[in-house]
């Protein structure tokens, strides 16, 4: 086995034993090199190596980092943010911003169907997989239908599952749409950003079997971290 080889399989093993976690800055070139026993320039094949497979990008003046896993959910498949961690084998944690009763707002009345300020539970958190910020939802349920769970401790919990044992409701289908924005301050920070880095935004209307809409939500996820996907189909003619 060549010196590159060696650094490659041990770089690799330690990636897959997440020694590095996703999206975290190795240690320095020259503490690299000497902790795997190679020199610089044995150690920046390997990298390069690395980052060709996409398992580490390159940053010209702050180092090398470990590729975030793209969160995503498959084409055609609702899944909540717990299940595409869980499918992954990662662990989905959250952190509670808000989580209050309040009348709805005139657009929100339109979009879930229900009168004009009538009340709904606005849920704001902080998703993240094995500790690592992706994103920060909000959504906003029609009250009605999810009566106690303003008192439900939501902080590491899917919603769609606490609204079917705590409701009784079984969401079906949603409505969605992606696009990308820059990152403002307050989402810069709490996704450990810099102001204006490149998120996406997806805007979703969550329907129950009936296809009466249950909520409304809104997701910010960092830009490289999540993945959009979606079957297309051409209309016979």
């Amino acid at each position: 086995m060549t010196a590159s080889q060696h650094a490659y399989a041990w770089l690799s093993d330690a990636l897959r034993r997440g020694m590095f976690a996703p999206g975290s800055r190795l240690p320095g070139e020259r503490a690299l090199a000497e902790r795997i026993g190679v020199s610089r320039e044995t150690l920046r094949q390997a990298l390069t190596r690395l980052a060709e497979d996409g398992q580490l990008s390159a940053s010209s003046q702050r180092g090398w980092y470990v590729t975030r896993q793209l969160l995503g959910e498959p084409p055609s498949v609702l899944q909540s943010f717990t299940e595409m961690a869980a499918a992954r084998g990662l662990q989905a944690s959250s952190r509670i911003l808000r989580q209050i009763r309040r009348p709805a707002t005139i657009d929100e009345a339109t979009r879930l169907r229900i009168a004009p300020s009538a009340p709904v539970l606005e849920v704001r958190r902080v998703r993240g997989m094995d500790g690592a910020p992706l994103c920060v939802d909000t959504t906003v349920l029609v009250a009605a239908r999810a009566a106690g769970l303003e008192t439900v401790n939501l902080t590491d919990r899917s919603l769609y599952e606490a609204l079917l044992v705590e409701c009784g409701v079984r969401v079906a289908r949603s409505a969605y749409a992606v696009q990308a924005q820059a990152a403002d301050g307050e989402v810069a920070t709490l996704l450990e950003l810099v102001v204006g880095a490149p998120v996406l935004v997806g805007d979703e209307v969550t329907y129950d079997l009936d296809g009466v809409p249950v909520l409304l939500s809104r997701t910010v996820y960092r830009g490289d971290a999540y993945r959009f996907e979606a079957d297309l189909f051409r209309p016979l003619t």
